[in-house]
């Protein structure tokens, strides 16, 4: 059942979740938006510095609004040492002079209100970084005020005060100079965990947070936040490495009341401005869907990581689990049923964390334009929030290193070492950061097929993949069946008035599931009036499918021809799908 009640916004679904009913969720502004990621220093860089920075990027507006999207999240930039790309902020007040000035992010701002676009800022506060002025206030006074701002923590019989190793391998303990005590780093060790126990510390947070919003950002992509709840006995736990030390996660799956910090900081800042939260979240806990994107939950959405989290090893790089379309397929689905009438899921296929999803999802003979398209297709049309990496939406692929030097990743660094150590060859250890690197995704964008892939009119901070003569956004404009055209055309119709309601609150219902290399789903509209399958074949033959119900219009399809689809369908009561081909169709319900 829904209804829509315009003065009031809501919309009253009943979805059958587990056996439970899932009642009256409401429709919020950002429900129907396309959202993009754009990693400011590889985007584009309009002084020859080599850097992207605010003023390539708006100088893309255009580009980004004519694509579809609706939202920009831009991974930080604030000033920072970059020991972690950013991700260890110096300064929340500043803008990194490497990216421009904070005149020119107010007009990044005016430029995308102009066009109807909303900017996200990523909002780093489990951890800041070890030059910033609070750090260095608590290094000169470690019993002071502000050593209470971060985990200082005495020692135990001389050594650190729990065997944690940290995300990016290594003690999660450093010694902080002239004393006995060792302060928490779950990440580098120039990123020292900011301590939320202290309510003075989340008040300048907030502070800044609303400082923020009151500039007009329309909300924040809310890293690592999971972690900011420490259990401050800081227990050792069983060593899961040769290393003696235990993964640092194990106290984030232990500890309790995570939950109090959001809705805090929630009813403090974002919750004030109805404005947009996408929050980084591993690790959460049975049956807290709600609690994180319900109607009153602590986020607008979360990014579901489900596809790479099945991918993951065990140890590291190295024993990583191979791609296997029925399981990757599998967790997909499970993901999507588990959010029906509860919220929305953040859908990505890819980021910066995360090597390029051309490369890793796609086996190897569907690594092509068509293969890519129809990825493309199975991820657009989603129940949830679509978001784009930059260069996804043309394509963009691995980029094979030959030596380790020419990474940049301090984790990727990390794990080639672990690689090693666990008896990895060299050449293996490379294809484990070939296959797996953030570096991946960090590669300058690929504008055209000239000097530097117009990033750049200098030496880009980061080498480029070799493949930009042939996959860039220049050669691609030119081309209808490019890969870029196809992703105008998949958000074109996601957005359009007449499947937007189907495409944006329709259910999820999975189809064809007993198939090994068929990738398709429905999007039903509760009061009967549309229902759209979208269906792949990521299979290496041709497959047909029977439509249990009557054909209405092929709607999309990445190899074109929609009319033959559509005429053959009508006539033989089935779908074809030759190797690598996807499809939306109308169908009757």
């Amino acid at each position: 059942q829904m209804c829509i009640r315009d003065s009031s916004y809501i919309i009253t679904v009943s979805y059958k979740n587990d056996n439970k009913e899932q009642m009256e969720m409401k429709r919020k502004w950002w429900h129907d938006k396309v959202a993009y990621q754009i990693y400011p220093k590889s985007f584009l860089d309009s002084d020859g510095d080599g850097i992207g920075d605010l003023r390539g990027i708006i100088s893309k507006l255009d580009y980004l609004k004519d694509l579809g999207i609706d939202i920009i999240w831009l991974s930080p930039i604030y000033q920072s040492p970059f020991v972690d790309q950013g991700y260890d902020i110096s300064d929340y007040y500043k803008i990194a002079e490497e990216f421009g000035t904070m005149e020119e992010f107010d007009e990044l701002l005016a430029e995308a209100k102009k066009r109807e676009m909303f900017i996200l800022m990523d909002l780093v506060v489990n951890h800041c970084s070890d030059k910033h002025e609070w750090f260095q206030k608590a290094l000169e006074d470690p019993e002071g005020e502000y050593a209470q701002y971060f985990h200082f923590v005495q020692g135990k019989d001389g050594k650190e005060p729990s065997n944690y190793r940290s995300y990016f391998g290594g003690s999660a303990w450093e010694k902080v100079p002239g004393t006995e005590k060792y302060y928490l780093h779950m990440f580098a060790k120039e990123q020292p965990d900011l301590n939320w126990e202290n309510p003075k510390l989340r008040d300048e947070i907030y502070k800044m947070m609303n400082w923020w919003l009151d500039k007009g950002l329309a909300g924040f992509r809310i890293d690592a936040i999971i972690n900011i709840k420490k259990d401050l006995s800081f227990p050792s736990f069983e060593p899961d490495g040769t290393d003696g030390l235990a993964s640092c996660v194990k106290m984030v799956e232990e500890v309790q009341g995570v939950g109090e910090y959001f809705e805090d900081m929630k009813a403090h800042t974002y919750g004030k401005y109805d404005a947009f939260t996408v929050a980084e979240v591993f690790n959460m806990k049975q049956d807290e869907l709600p609690e994180f994107i319900g109607d009153n939950g602590h986020f607008s959405t979360i990014f579901d990581f489900s596809a790479h989290e099945l991918v993951q090893g065990s140890h590291g790089w190295y024993d990583s689990r191979p791609f296997v379309f029925t399981d990757w397929r599998d967790v997909i689905f499970a993901s999507q049923k588990e959010a029906q009438g509860i919220g929305f899921k953040a859908n990505i296929i890819e980021n910066h964390d995360e090597p390029r999803g051309a490369s890793r999802f796609l086996p190897e003979y569907a690594q092509n334009e068509t293969g890519v398209k129809m990825l493309a297709t199975t991820f657009m049309f989603l129940y949830g929030i679509p978001f784009i990496y930059q260069g996804q939406e043309i394509g963009m692929t691995n980029c094979r290193r030959s030596d380790i030097s020419q990474y940049d990743d301090i984790s990727t660094k990390d794990q080639y070492r672990e690689a090693l150590q666990a008896g990895c060859t060299r050449e293996k250890a490379l294809e484990c950061c070939y296959e797996n690197s953030r570096d991946n995704a960090r590669t300058p964008m690929q504008w055209n097929g000239g000097k530097n892939a117009g990033f750049t009119s200098g030496t880009p901070w980061l080498a480029l993949n070799s493949d930009y003569r042939k996959i860039n956004v220049e050669e691609q404009e030119k081309r209808d069946d490019s890969v870029l055209s196809y992703y105008r055309k998949l958000i074109a119709l996601k957005k359009s008035s007449e499947f937007k309601e189907v495409l944006t609150y329709g259910r999820f219902v999975p189809e064809y599931e007993d198939s090994d290399s068929i990738f398709a789903y429905h999007r039903i509209r509760e009061d009967g009036g549309q229902n759209i399958l979208v269906a792949a074949n990521y299979g290496k033959e041709t497959c047909e499918i029977p439509l249990k119900r009557e054909l209405i219009k092929v709607l999309i399809s990445n190899i074109g021809e929609e009319d033959v689809i559509e005429r053959e369908a009508k006539k033989s009561g089935k779908i074809k799908l030759n190797s690598c081909q996807a499809v939306a169709l109308e169908i009757k319900e």
